[in-house]
């Protein structure tokens, strides 16, 4: 397994409230999939969810080495929970077709959070060829 890229990104939880609290549902179907809405919206600080998936997707875009470049959506990129609560990820679109393109055969994902502030770290790998 060869690293492609890493990518790492930290945010403010009260930043994630505010554009809940001002933009509503517009905001949060724009960046959250609806897989991703029904898992933060049953947490108790769903907030602090909310801001893990979104650090979780700036950080994968930077393993990917692109950055948010036209015709990529938020919502690209799904952020899942695999059995006893490890991340892993799901790619639709222009997301989908980069990772493709680049040869990535998974992208390992770490979120942690507190109070003030959601961290993630992404790598994105590809298998050696034999």
């Amino acid at each position: 397994m060869q690293i492609l890229g890493i990518g790492t990104d930290i945010i403010e939880c009260l930043r994630i409230a505010k554009m809940i609290e001002r933009h509503g549902e517009r905001f949060v179907s724009r960046v959250f999939t609806p897989l991703e809405i029904e898992y933060c919206a049953t947490r108790r600080a769903a907030t602090q969810h909310y801001a893990g998936r979104w650090a979780a997707k700036e950080a994968i875009m930077k393993a990917l080495g692109t950055g948010w470049v036209r015709g990529v959506n938020w919502t690209d990129i799904e952020i899942r929970n695999e059995p006893g609560g490890k991340p892993s990820t799901a790619f639709r679109g222009a997301v989908r077709d980069l990772v493709a393109a680049l040869g990535i055969t998974d992208v390992l994902l770490s979120i942690s959070h507190c109070r003030s502030h959601a961290v993630a770290y992404a790598m994105a790998v590809v298998e050696d060829e034999e």
